[in-house]
């Protein structure tokens, strides 16, 4: 771009149209790098630092809060490559729920494999610095943290935000330690304060001991006076004014006692949603079922997002999706968050429950061997799914003095997260290394043995012999300068080693 500005220095009449360009390509990169920075709210939206809408489309990983007091499936995989295969199949952010026991002295996790060099810079970490570890490669990958107070303690969820054991004190005293330890990491963009209040916590009642809304405020504010670029994530509770409905997901008292607090633009509600799989609820019988639900939602919590007073969050939904009703429930939620390519992050946010398969009522996106992707259940999401985060990890931007500047060029990674003899799971990682974005990007490799892909997830290919052409998929084609895009896929039989692979750009 500059050779050609010099060249044009005589031509005072071409210098406008290249100015309106270079504009254009500056327009077109910021938008590619939406999510940077801390966040904030303006009316129903998410924005950036740099005020750029976003939208969180993501994944619950538990397991901070049971026994382990850690996230569970590191006694089956390493860290890097579950979150390495979050971010291949769409997802850009992580809520991850603790309890207080986290904080207490002595807390260690455990069940955590080492062998094979697997989770090996988490040997001697207590629980903290496991999470340190996570909320790091998470950022560096691009994807963001919510952390979620899940329960007081590792016993059971409660339905106040307090115990006899836990006092509201104790409460506070965390969530400031986690703000504090996190501030200036803006990969963590926001804490939810409490996870699924229900009765006897009310919404508005005035009584201190009960009001969550009034816990909350108290909660927020606490948090905000450590680092005031946190966004403060309120569920809602099971009751107001004699309507009940999920533990969290009713959000009705919103209109009448909104949540005020000391910095402005900070509040996210969230709600949770559950299929019948969770339990039954009167309006999966009613014989309009599924059209009745976009107004049950409407009435919990969707008139939030649509009278513009704040951005609405499910932090939680999710199905066995065994059962007829539950599968048109899903489908019928999906479409009431709005699709991405139509509304863009003038959305619904999300955090799908959950990425273990060890959640009892709802199972989760990965099946029980903690590698295959339930792509059935993975699928019904692909409309909400949205655009990843600028990772903190960088890389080199190349820039438009480069030679060639203006080529679209990238190349590719490939690895193998585990290998059980019978088949293999493998990652592929395409990093734009041109000097302008790409619009698409296809990779192939040959292998030498008999290996065959059975499943991939966030591209599509064709195997003709021992070769394999990938090409991206509708979401990750778009690649900016520096940027990077990945697919996973499964394969048989296992041993294959790593070929050598190629990227072709456009």
């Amino acid at each position: 771009m500059f050779r050609s500005l010099r060249r044009a220095l005589c031509a005072a009449v071409l210098l406008l149209p290249l100015l309106v360009g270079a504009q254009t390509a500056q327009a077109a990169e910021a938008k590619a790098d939406a999510g940077a920075g801390y966040w904030h709210t303006s009316g129903r939206q998410i924005l950036d630092a740099s005020g750029q809408p976003v939208r969180i489309a993501g994944i619950n990983w538990f397991g901070f809060e049971t026994s382990n007091h850690v996230v569970h499936g590191l006694w089956s995989r390493d860290y890097k490559s579950m979150i390495d295969q979050m971010k291949s199949l769409g997802y850009n952010t992580i809520r991850i729920p603790f309890s207080d026991d986290i904080f207490k002295a002595g807390t260690v996790p455990n069940s955590i494999d080492f062998s094979s060099g697997k989770n090996a810079d988490l040997q001697g970490l207590n629980s903290l610095g496991v999470l340190d570890r996570i909320v790091s490669y998470a950022g560096q990958d691009g994807l963001k943290v919510i952390l979620d107070r899940h329960r007081p303690d590792s016993g059971g969820q409660s339905a106040l935000w307090y115990t006899a054991a836990v006092p509201e004190s104790t409460w506070i005293a965390n969530l400031k330690a986690l703000a504090t330890r996190y501030k200036g990491q803006d990969t963590v963009v926001g804490i939810d304060l409490h996870n699924e209040p229900h009765d006897p916590a009310c919404w508005g009642c005035g009584d201190t001991a009960t009001d969550w809304r009034l816990a909350a405020q108290r909660a927020g504010n606490a948090v905000l006076g450590i680092n005031p670029d946190l966004l403060i994530f309120v569920e809602g509770v099971q009751t107001f004014n004699g309507v009940s409905g999920w533990w969290g997901g009713n959000l009705m008292g919103v209109a009448q006692y909104p949540v005020q607090l000391s910095v402005a633009n900070r509040v996210v509600y969230s709600a949770h949603d559950y299929a019948t799989s969770v339990a039954q609820q009167s309006w999966f019988s009613d014989p309009s079922f599924p059209a009745n639900m976009p107004g049950i939602w409407d009435k919990y919590w969707g008139y939030i997002f649509k009278q513009n007073i704040a951005p609405v969050w499910v932090g939680e939904f999710g199905t066995t999706l065994q059962s007829t009703v539950d599968q048109k429930w899903l489908a019928a939620l999906v479409s009431y968050l709005r699709p991405t390519s139509t509304y863009g992050a003038d959305s619904f946010h999300w955090t799908f429950w959950s990425w273990n398969p060890n959640s009892g009522d709802t199972g989760g996106i990965l099946k029980d061997d903690w590698q295959t992707v339930d792509t059935v259940k993975d699928g019904y999401l692909a409309s909400v799914k949205a655009p990843g985060f600028p990772g903190s990890g960088g890389g080199d931007p190349g820039g438009p003095g480069d030679p060639g500047g203006g080529t679209a060029a990238c190349t590719a990674s490939y690895s193998v997260s585990s290998d059980w003899g019978s088949g293999f799971n493998a990652e592929v990682k395409v990093t734009n290394s041109g000097a302008s974005a790409l619009s698409s990007w296809k990779v192939t490799w040959t292998w030498p043995g008999s290996q065959k892909v059975t499943s991939m997830w966030n591209a599509s290919y064709t195997q003709t012999g021992s070769t394999v052409t990938a090409t991206n998929a509708s979401h990750n084609g778009s690649v900016p300068v520096g940027g990077s895009a990945s697919f996973g896929f499964g394969g048989a039989p296992g041993g294959g080693g790593v070929p050598s692979v190629s990227c072709t750009a456009a």
